[in-house]
Formats: structure tokens, C-alpha cells, sequence
């Protein structure tokens, strides 16, 4: 869609590499979400599966941070 409104290469490029830098702190949460769902149900396993990712989020922004990555 940004290619379509004509936006400049440089910001669709940019929303590229964000949008992976943003996808990686979810991937614990996937792994983490069908273990869970077998011994909690869905609704407790939604809330953890939200606190995973927040946690997973957080320390990998720190992590990135030092190398000009800043997700925060």
C-alpha cells in the first residue's frame, strides 16, 4: 500500500526492516502459546501469552538499543 500512495523507496524500506525487528519478540509467545493452552485454557493463556511478549519485547529492545535499533 505504501508503493500505491507513492511513498518515497526510503520509507517503505524502512517499514520493511521495522516490521522484522518488531516480529521477533512475538516469536517466544507462539511457541510458548499451544503448551499453554493445553494446561490453562485460552483466556489465561492469551494473558500470559500478552506478559511473554511484553517481557520479550522489552529485553530485546534493550538488547537492539546499543546497536542503533530503537524499538522503544
Amino acid at each position: 500500500w505504501l508503493y500505491i500512495e507513492k511513498q518515497p523507496d526510503s520509507k517503505i524500506a524502512n517499514h520493511a526492516w521495522y516490521t522484522f525487528w518488531y516480529v521477533v519478540p512475538t516469536l517466544p509467545m507462539f511457541l510458548a502459546f499451544p503448551f499453554l493452552l493445553k494446561r490453562f485454557g485460552f483466556w489465561p493463556t492469551l494473558g500470559i501469552s500478552v506478559v511473554i511478549t511484553l517481557i520479550a519485547f522489552y529485553i530485546f529492545a534493550k538488547i537492539l538499543k546499543p546497536y542503533g535499533i530503537e524499538l522503544l
